[in-house]
């Protein structure tokens, strides 16, 4: 199945690296088409039109705001459309897109290593079943692809999309913290991200069962319990309701 990406920031990047193989790409004049076809071999083309007639299924990753003007250009070229486009629900890229099959996935970058994320809505108008197993089998080869009703689709993007964002910056606080009490950061680096793996395996062979983790962890009274603590005095519940409703009220 040929991809073409109308769009080729770091989204439609971390996508083509993740599946390995040439891409059909374009973008509105950053050069970075040009540079995602060197590396992975494929094709930077000139126009959206002409990647829409020659791509199997057409990866919209281009500014939201652009949704009109694209589909205005590729008009009923594309074959089925998959859109990366955040804040925009997959009526109103049908509606761009009348006679074009569309879906709506919200990945995150570690798809780079097929280790992704990636949110797929469920349909919310007739769908050709097969096709849409065949896209979702597409987009599994990424990693986890856990399907969402259309109405939490934003949800989804402001917890998993923006997901290794908010780890990356957990890891670098962690980091600053052990190297402010004298541990080179190289090390500190280390052992963060290592527990970090690790944690999310153990969370993941247990289904989820955070509160068993952390009572396995932390004793009463000790030091883990004193950390925690720290940080539910710094208030970092009330930090990630905040985050979660800003990115999705955006």
């Amino acid at each position: 199945m040929q991809v073409g990406f109308i769009g080729s920031g770091n989204m439609a990047r971390a996508l083509a690296r993740g599946w390995g193989e040439p891409v059909l790409c374009t973008d509105a004049g950053s050069g970075r088409a040009a540079a995602l076809a060197e590396e992975l071999g494929g094709e930077a083309l000139r126009s959206n039109r002409e990647l829409a007639e020659r791509a199997e299924l057409v990866v919209l990753a281009h500014k939201p705001a652009q949704l009109g003007a694209v589909a205005a250009e590729v008009a009923g070229a594309a074959r089925v459309v998959v859109s990366l486009l955040a804040r925009t629900s997959q009526a109103e890229v049908r509606a761009a897109y009348p006679d074009t099959p569309v879906f709506r996935v919200e990945p995150n970058t570690p798809v780079e290593l097929r280790r992704g994320t990636l949110a797929f809505a469920e349909p919310d108008a007739p769908v050709d079943q097969d096709l849409r197993q065949a896209v979702r089998d597409r987009f599994a080869l990424l990693g986890t692809v856990v399907d969402v009703p259309e109405r939490l689709m934003s949800v989804a993007g402001a917890v998993s999309g923006v997901g290794p964002a908010y780890w990356a910056l957990l890891v670098e606080a962690q980091v600053d913290a052990a190297v402010r009490r004298g541990m080179p950061a190289a090390l500190a680096a280390t052992l963060v991200t290592e527990s970090m793996a690790g944690t999310a395996e153990l969370l993941r062979h247990r289904e989820g069962d955070t509160l068993g983790l952390r009572r396995d962890v932390a004793s009463p009274g000790g030091t883990t319990a004193r950390g925690l603590a720290a940080l539910e005095r710094g208030g970092i519940r009330a930090a990630f309701d905040a985050a979660i409703d800003d990115v999705v009220d955006a």
